[in-house]
């Protein structure tokens, strides 16, 4: 029973891990707003990725909202 147990909780992790949804990237320098975008539905570490390809000089440092 156990078993039955660990395996559908580590499925639940799995299908959540993986899931797929729109986010929200925000980009910020100096405490200002300089840049915002909504990102195709994709993974969270392919939205960090996606993301932080915008970070440059002007936009500053861009993170997932």
């Amino acid at each position: 029973m156990k078993k039955i147990t660990f395996l559908a909780v580590a499925f639940v992790a799995i299908s959540f891990a993986s899931c797929k949804k729109t986010h929200v990237c925000s980009c910020s320098n100096n405490g200002t707003t300089t840049y915002t975008t909504t990102l195709p539905s994709q993974t969270s570490s392919d939205a960090k990725t996606s993301c932080s390809s915008y970070n440059n000089v002007i936009t500053g440092v861009c993170t997932i909202q």
